[in-house]
């Protein structure tokens, strides 16, 4: 039997500290009011939510929103408030341990298992990134004219990015990051205005229907919503990106981390939703309604837009919005790998090599696949990357709740019953949709 963490206890030379370039770097006042602590700790959540918003999203939302209107918009919605929940989980194990979910899933499992769960998220993160270059690449081709296959290419510069903006600290990288989801918020809210829904339909929409799950195309996008919104890279960043604070060690000082933590990636992940809801929402307006029922590739959505909406400014938004959306994703999940590659292998390499290498592991098979498949094929890759995140979800959502629920390790700290209850709940949709899935797949017509 693994012996229990020391929760207060400095980190072992075995065991070293997740992201050490950031780690406890961000100071933590000891006195000042709710809002100077609040504000201090905010950060991390942003970092976590901008996954949420990646160019995988746009394309299964745009393909959900073209051809089912706003149906989809529960699927949003549930996902949504499932991030939440286990990004707050996520949040306690991360404080109270020490560990982010890679380490603890090395200190606590055989290795027949640890190295499975490490293989599987690795996939999860170049399914991830596959997600993100393409889209920054078909973003680069619409607004500069740039070919994708270079702009693919040219992704690789966002390793050096994260390294200048960590070296500035923490705060700058979370600066950088919270200033894009604000202009990407910004140009959907222009989007929508322009796109004028009818908000009943919209209000509706967030009400579940049979047929997401009835219908084998519904239930395969909305899976692919699924996997686009609670990510598994996300699940390992977040439980290392916090302990970026130098909160104070005892258990009041924890609890306080926990209930701040909570707070800031709660808020990160409701303003994510609204931006997720506005791309689905701008689809089956301008789409939907028009009778463009198949819009799945971003490039079309791009080109449509002016027409259909009578503005320039539409199409110019929405490409400035990808760009966005996609250089920021990027760059957390190359943290992501960063955190999965040294919190289960222990395998440590200079900040830009390692940079380089987690960069690498995405860049190769994302020049594959658009060297062979062009523009035409990137919709139909960028859903198939989401339902294989939502494959691999449970090998993380899992081992996530064992920890939240582990009193030995936890001690006072161990989640709230109703927490592990609505967790477990999560977990147990999530491996019932992937099973209704993969049925209908080999069994299907």
């Amino acid at each position: 039997m693994t012996p229990p963490l020391d929760i207060g206890a400095p980190q072992s030379p075995s065991a070293p500290p997740s992201l050490p370039e950031v780690h406890r770097s961000v100071r933590v006042p000891n006195a000042g009011g709710f809002l100077r602590k609040l504000f201090a700790f905010m950060g991390p959540g942003y970092l976590v939510a901008v996954g949420y918003m990646d160019p995988g999203n746009w394309a299964t939302s745009l393909a959900g929103g073209s051809a089912f209107g706003y149906t989809l918009l529960a699927v949003a919605l549930t996902s949504s408030l499932m991030a939440i929940l286990l990004q707050a989980l996520c949040a306690r194990i991360g404080v109270a341990t020490g560990r982010d979910l890679a380490q603890l899933c090395r200190e606590r499992f055989p290795k027949a298992v640890a190295y499975p769960l490490w293989l599987g998220a690795e996939i999860a993160i170049c399914a991830t990134d596959l997600a993100e270059l393409i889209g920054t690449a078909i973003a680069l081709e619409l607004l500069f004219g740039i070919p994708l296959l270079y702009g693919v290419i040219l992704t690789a510069l966002d390793a050096f990015l994260i390294l200048w903006l960590q070296n500035k600290g923490m705060r700058w990288l979370e600066a950088l990051i919270f200033g894009f989801i604000v202009l990407i918020f910004g140009c959907f809210a222009v989007q929508i205005a322009l796109s004028n829904p009818v908000w009943a339909e919209v209000l509706n929409g967030y009400i579940p229907a049979v047929s997401i799950v009835t219908n084998e195309t519904q239930l395969y996008i909305a899976m692919g919503i699924l996997g686009a919104t609670v990510m598994p890279h996300n699940l390992y960043l977040h439980t290392a990106v916090v302990q970026s604070r130098a909160w104070n060690l005892d258990t009041a000082g924890k609890k306080e981390a926990i209930r701040f933590a909570t707070i800031d990636s709660s808020i990160a992940l409701t303003l994510a939703l609204f931006i997720n809801s506005a791309i689905l929402i701008t689809a089956a307006s301008t789409f939907h309604a028009s009778g463009n029922t198949e819009v799945a590739e971003i490039g079309d959505a791009y080109r449509l837009m002016a027409p259909l909406l009578g503005s320039e400014l539409a199409a110019t938004l929405f490409g400035v919005a990808l760009l966005l959306c996609g250089i920021a994703a990027t760059v957390t999940a190359t943290l992501a790998g960063q955190v999965v590659m040294e919190g289960f292998l222990r395998f440590r390499l200079p900040p830009v090599v390692r940079r380089l290498v987690t960069r690498l592991i995405a860049i190769i098979p994302a020049v594959i696949v658009t060297w062979i498949y062009g523009a035409s094929g990137t919709a139909k890759l960028l859903v198939l990357s989401q339902v294989v995140l939502s494959i691999q979800l449970p090998f993380a959502v899992i081992p996530l709740m064992l920890f939240a629920q582990d009193r030995a390790r936890l001690g006072a700290l161990v989640a709230p019953a109703w927490q592990l209850v609505l967790g477990w709940g999560c977990a147990a949709v999530i491996v019932a949709l992937n099973l209704k899935l993969l049925f209908d797949v080999a069994f299907g017509d």
